[in-house]
């Protein structure tokens, strides 16, 4: 990795952080030149906009959510170990990674119906997530582990809603059961999708 290529490494692993806590929005040149003790001029020369770098950051989110969540999750047996796996794995990245949470549902509040190229790349990361939800779950037909007639894009969306609702309960509302409550939720789905 050159010289270039690291600094604009150690800039966006910054700035991810950054974005957890304030959001991307919130993420200024300004406040990024301060924090990795660069000049203004000097980042914009790696991105180029404020767009540019809002967009470098939710790939680099998406690099470190195949790193901690799906390929440790991927070296799993298939079938419903492998999703649980999915599943512990991502509420530690919720739990974890980030000081403000995951950056994905922080931004999709944020962009949700801005039109742009930041809501554009925000939605392609977000598809690609919830499509490793929707095969793992369609591993699991094939496994016999799930029915064979589940509906596993309704199974991913009901995954999404209790994941949502985990970073609701456990950020927002600071509720003391929330791991319990999405542990519950989770397997009633979970068994709710098996056959009986």
């Amino acid at each position: 990795m050159s010289k270039s290529e690291e600094t604009r490494s150690s800039i966006l692993h910054q700035a991810l952080d950054i974005s957890s806590e304030v959001g991307l929005e919130g993420l200024s040149l300004g406040i990024l030149a301060k924090r990795v003790e660069m000049s203004k001029s000097g980042l914009y020369a790696h991105f180029s906009s404020k767009e540019n770098l809002q967009c470098a950051v939710l790939d680099t989110a998406a690099e470190r959510f195949i790193d901690i969540v799906l390929s440790p999750a991927l070296k799993q047996p298939r079938g419903i170990p492998r999703l649980k796996a999915l599943f512990e794995r991502w509420l530690q990245w919720e739990d974890d990674e980030f000081s403000g949470g995951c950056l994905f549902i922080t931004a999709a509040t944020e962009f949700d119906d801005r039109p742009g190229p930041v809501r554009d790349r925000l939605v392609d990361h977000l598809r690609d997530v919830l499509d490793a939800i929707a095969r793992a779950a369609d591993i699991c037909k094939k496994e016999g582990h799930f029915r064979s007639d589940l509906d596993t894009e309704q199974f991913r969306y009901d995954f999404w809603g209790v994941l949502l609702s985990y970073q609701h309960f456990r950020r927002l509302l600071q509720h003391p059961q929330a791991r319990d409550y999405a542990h519950r939720a989770f397997e009633r789905l979970v068994s709710s999708a098996t056959p009986h």
